[in-house]
């Protein structure tokens, strides 16, 4: 083949697949574009999608989550619970429909007090109330005899008292539902009592914690603040001197005001939630916590504890797990709330119990003791916690 011949062949090679070249590659870089960009728009909206779940989490985060419910989703998580009674049988309804009055008493109730709980109980049940029996003598079947029985809850423990059974049975999350909380004894008279005038009173004094006063004629007293004074409705605090205490206008707190004894308190839901709080598991006679709940109540406890005088109680003190004698006071302790309050825990004494019943003398010993030991926690709560500011 001449070499002109060879020219013109790869001339016409050249001009064949050159541009055939030219096309392919075009392609393959636009390719490479479209490829790169869909990468691109692909990452930018992973990475979208990741903050998406990083600021998610954060809020789930924020949110606040039962304890130990962060396995569950939210809306199987049932936190509260109620005292009602369900049927075995039937259809899945609400037995019972709760109005914003109903209300629980729970008493610590032994088998000697029958007659005294059943008059109480006759007062309340005619008032929406759920009725809940703290047995400490394990005699609880012997209760079955009363109209209401079948109708009450029934918790038996042997020897136990009554903030025992309350910090154990009335937890905030299980009582949710009721309005008010009397947390009572079994030795009290109420002949001059109405339940329904009682709430009325708290509803419209505003008082997140209360007691009905003391028939000083048929009671044995303790704290002077809670007699009732015949003049008043309500009364919040006492003009007067206590022990070595005078009270006055420049004293605003316990034992002059903001005071209610353990023995009838009546709390309300968001106060009773507080006061629960502060009963130390393992001090089962409460003492202490009279002197503090004041630090449960929203706003000025000066304002908002009061002793109602209209319905009014007898307490006849009667020893049941120990304590005084029936017909017997504390001569040593004209009012303990004045004692308490000034004398330092170095030397708080235990006075002498007239009283051949060395076991009550023993329980009494018990109370004091714990009655120390509630305030060095209290005292070493308050200088731990750098964050708690104490309004009074």
């Amino acid at each position: 083949m001449s070499q002109m011949a060879v020219s013109e062949r790869r001339r016409f090679l050249l001009f064949c697949f050159l541009p055939t070249t030219i096309l392919v590659s075009g392609a393959f870089l636009m390719g490479s574009v479209i490829i790169a960009t869909d990468y691109k728009e692909s990452l930018a909206g992973q990475i979208a999608i990741n903050a998406t779940k990083i600021a998610g989490a954060k809020v789930c985060q924020a949110h606040c989550r039962p304890d130990h419910g962060e396995a569950l989703p939210r809306g199987i998580v049932s936190r509260t619970s109620d005292l009602d009674m369900r049927s075995l049988l039937g259809p899945l309804i609400r037995e019972k429909k709760r109005g914003t009055s109903t209300n629980l008493l729970a008493i610590a109730a032994g088998i000697k007090q029958k007659e005294s709980v059943n008059k109480i109980v006759t007062k309340f049940r005619s008032s929406d109330f759920d009725i809940m029996l703290f047995h400490y003598d394990g005699m609880v079947d012997d209760w079955s005899d009363l109209e209401w029985s079948s109708q009450a809850i029934h918790v038996s423990a042997m020897d136990q008292t009554k903030w025992w059974f309350a910090k154990r049975f009335l937890h905030p999350d299980i009582i949710s539902e009721y309005d008010y909380i009397f947390i009572w004894d079994e030795d009290i008279g109420v002949e001059h009592f109405d339940v329904g005038k009682y709430l009325s009173i708290i509803k419209e004094e505003e008082l997140e914690i209360s007691q009905p006063a003391l028939d000083p004629n048929n009671s044995v007293v303790h704290h002077l603040l809670t007699l009732r004074d015949s003049t008043s409705k309500v009364h919040r605090r006492i003009h007067r001197r206590l022990g070595v205490r005078k009270c006055d206008g420049n004293i605003t707190g316990p034992p002059c005001s903001g005071w209610v004894e353990i023995m009838v308190p009546v709390f309300s839901k968001a106060a009773w939630r507080c006061a629960w709080l502060m009963i130390q598991n393992d001090l089962i006679h409460g003492w202490g916590l009279d002197e503090l709940l004041g630090y449960c109540v929203k706003g000025n406890r000066t304002q908002n504890i009061g002793i109602v005088d209209q319905e009014y109680v007898a307490h006849h003190a009667v020893p049941t797990l120990g304590g005084l004698p029936k017909d017997q006071t504390n001569p040593h302790v004209p009012d303990q709330a004045a004692q308490n309050m000034t004398l330092p825990n170095s030397i708080l004494q235990v006075p002498s119990v007239s009283s051949q019943d060395m076991e009550r003398e023993e329980v009494m010993k018990r109370c004091f003791y714990e009655l120390r030991i509630f305030r060095r926690r209290w005292h070493k709560a308050v200088q731990d916690d750098e964050c708690w500011v104490d309004p009074y």
